[in-house]
């Protein structure tokens, strides 16, 4: 009874505002546009599982270049068929390195997609290739966990290897009612496996425009509850429930004594 009456006072007199980005049309709308543009890149750090694609109007003198299982043709024709392979990812090392097909071995930690792609393509041609290849890379295994006053919890896996708040919120179902918007636990690893923490404020439009409104790979959330949720979260000891009940049956014992007295 006494933590149903603590929710319902919680709910009468809410001190944490609820409201997301009040303040939205106070942002300047070249600094929305200015975090847009920096938007998409992820950048790669050890464990990462990269698929890198390597295309072009030759296939094959592309061919050498792309990590796969080629499944021979069974007739009169001769060389492989791109129809039927399996692709195989690139697993980057604890010190940052690949093991890319005659390139050999190569240190990527620490790249964005864009640079890396641009960094093979250099690699690539002029001096094996006549023509300029289209490089292009994914994050296989890009995910954020979300964790706390969120309406659904759980791993957020993003198949295009980019996401940003908002559609990781979106993603859970928004905050709960008892989540704290003010005080949202952001946990990054850097490239050098260094974690630290960052505190945002999603009643504040200008998260929009942090480094951390675009969410890098195994990212943290963690929205903290409200104080009146802490406080409606409390428990009685069974000894003393018990206590209370035995002198509850007492005093209903005295009263109904007291009655019969009276009569």
């Amino acid at each position: 009874m006494l933590a149903a009456v603590a929710l319902m006072f919680a709910a009468c007199n809410p001190t944490e505002d609820i409201t997301l980005m009040s303040n939205i049309d106070q942002i300047p709308s070249s600094a929305l546009s200015a975090a847009t543009t920096q938007a998409g890149d992820f950048t790669i750090k050890p464990g990462d599982m990269l698929q890198i694609n390597v295309a072009g109007s030759n296939e094959e003198a592309i061919k050498p270049f792309n990590k796969t299982h080629y499944i021979s043709n069974i007739g009169g024709n001769a060389g492989y068929t791109y129809g039927d392979h399996t692709t195989m990812f690139y697993l980057v090392d604890d010190n940052g390195n690949i093991d890319f097909p005659i390139l050999g071995r190569l240190h990527v930690v620490g790249m964005v997609k864009h640079s890396l792609e641009d960094y093979i393509t250099a690699q690539i041609y002029p001096r094996y290739l006549t023509e300029r290849p289209d490089v292009e890379c994914r994050i296989q295994n890009f995910r954020v966990f979300c964790l706390g006053d969120f309406n659904k919890t759980g791993v957020i896996q993003a198949t295009n290897g980019r996401l940003n708040l908002i559609e990781a919120i979106a993603m859970c179902g928004d905050l709960s009612l008892s989540g704290r918007r003010d005080n949202v636990m952001l946990i990054r690893t850097d490239q050098n496996g260094q974690r630290y923490v960052k505190r945002i404020n999603l009643n504040d439009a200008n998260f929009m425009t942090m480094p951390e409104f675009e969410l890098q790979q195994n990212d943290i959330l963690y929205v903290t509850p409200n104080k009146y949720k802490k406080r409606s979260i409390w428990s009685v000891a069974p000894t003393f429930t018990f206590g209370l009940g035995m002198m509850g049956t007492a005093m209903s014992l005295i009263t109904f004594i007291t009655v019969l007295a009276k009569k």
